[in-house]
């Protein structure tokens, strides 16, 4: 290279190199938060709009769209089930998109076999 690196370059370097971790990791928080606002607001297609927002980020449009969707009003009860298995259900499935752990009905059953049948 003609000259020599010092201590100076290598921080320099490692410098650049965390401020384009950060970039990223803000740009990755900005792409997942329609997807957290449905999950905080108990919406019934918060995986749906967790993954158009992380699809769509880089298209911005359809980014805008998940957006507006997890704010959408979410009054829609599922004909096939009364309100309270509904409501049960959406508890489970936001259960499950959070991460928490399965746990057993009053029945003793897992509560993924609430339905099968």
């Amino acid at each position: 290279m003609g000259f020599k690196l010092d201590h100076w370059d290598y921080l320099t370097f490692l410098v650049i190199i965390a401020a384009g971790i950060s970039i990223l990791l803000i740009l990755l928080w900005i792409a997942g938060l329609p997807g957290k606002i449905a999950l905080s607001r108990r919406h019934p297609d918060a995986e749906a709009v967790k993954i158009m927002g992380y699809a769509g980020f880089l298209a911005v449009v359809p980014w805008i769209n998940a957006f507006i969707w997890a704010f959408k009003p979410t009054d829609t009860v599922d004909i096939r089930r009364f309100p309270e298995e509904e409501a049960r259900a959406m508890e489970k499935e936001i259960g499950r998109l959070q991460g928490e752990s399965r746990s057993p009905d009053k029945d003793g059953r897992d509560s993924d076999s609430d339905n099968s049948g």
